[in-house]
């Protein structure tokens, strides 16, 4: 590839982007009180449908689903599928949100008395304001573009970025209005890595029982050795008879032990371990256990885990939290 050509594409690319970006800041100056309105709708409403064909359609699918990820039903319709039967979905106190770039979409413009005569309320994202489809929708939203990223001012590219960005942001301040939360959240994905993060707590995945590596601080160095292999962890937590945490030693420790001028005849599980470790309460969420080793200047693998009265009583790993696929 010749180098003239590969900084000529490059330009195109910037190029592309920057309409795109030119027209979300468009976009953006004509937020008004409308969005407000169709939030409020939205979250106030028995289910959301959405429609639109084409370009608009798959971008309608898209705000549907991001919707349905925040617990607010919502489902896409087809405007040539609602008019065979596919209509009956509404229901009372159900909004529709209908795209199109023109607002003059025929296979939109069909289904506007029938949504009347169900007396659903009409959202509508449209370029272009004074259209057929605005005059006849509830609330508009304009999304606004000068031209399009197409070079020939054609295809759907800038209306169709905007019109999701406006999606997007309805879909999420409705959430806010219904104070959705982020346990309420995890509800919805609990499959995905976010649901799991979200929703598993440490007490899910941490070492318990009779599984926890454990000693007390006065521990001989050979024991300690022996104990720490037997677990095979690559760690030990150091704790007293009320098994109150005094410190946690790890793989690390005892090779650095190892190397230095002591005599290991004489050390204990106190002289090596690592007073005052990080640990998670039982009850935290993994993101929260994740956050807390690799938010660090020097990352950890291992979490010690207490109660509310600051009793040990597991280890979490990032390797446990790995191979469960978070």
């Amino acid at each position: 590839m010749r180098k003239a050509n590969f900084d000529n594409d490059v330009k195109n690319f910037v190029k592309i982007f920057d309409a795109e970006i030119e027209s979300l800041i468009l976009a953006k100056s004509k937020v008004s009180d409308n969005y407000i309105l169709a939030a409020e709708c939205i979250a106030k409403s028995n289910k959301v449908v959405l429609s639109g064909i084409g370009k608009s359609g798959i971008i309608a699918k898209k705000i549907a689903a991001t919707l349905s990820s925040y617990n607010i039903s919502s489902v896409f319709l087809h405007p040539v599928e609602a008019l065979h039967g596919d209509i009956g979905i509404l229901q009372e106190n159900d909004v529709v949100m209908l795209l199109s770039k023109s607002g003059t979409t025929d296979e939109i413009i069909r289904l506007i008395p029938y949504i009347k005569n169900r007396n659903a309320k009409i959202i509508s994202i449209v370029t272009k304001v004074n259209s057929f489809l605005a005059r006849n929708s509830d609330i508009v939203l304009e999304a606004a573009i000068t031209h399009e990223a197409c070079p020939f001012n054609l295809a759907p590219t800038s209306s169709t970025t905007v019109s999701l960005a406006i999606g997007d942001s309805i879909a999420i301040v409705a959430s806010q209005i219904k104070n959705f939360s982020l346990t309420d959240f995890s509800k919805t994905h609990p499959l995905g890595t976010i649901g799991q993060k979200i929703s598993l707590k440490v007490s899910d995945l941490m070492i318990s029982g009779k599984d926890l590596p454990y000693i007390v601080d006065d521990t001989s160095f050979r024991e300690l050795i022996i104990k720490i292999s037997k677990y095979a962890m690559g760690c030990i937590v150091i704790v007293d008879n009320k098994f109150n945490l005094l410190g946690i030693v790890t793989d690390g420790d005892i090779r650095r032990a190892l190397q230095s001028e002591k005599d290991i005849n004489t050390l204990n599980a106190s002289d090596i371990m690592t007073q005052k470790p990080v640990t998670v309460h039982s009850d935290a969420y993994v993101e929260v256990a994740i956050a807390l080793m690799e938010s660090r200047e020097s990352q950890i693998n291992s979490l010690v885990v207490t109660d509310r009265k600051e009793k040990v009583v597991g280890i979490i790993r990032l390797h446990d939290i790995i191979r469960r696929g978070i």
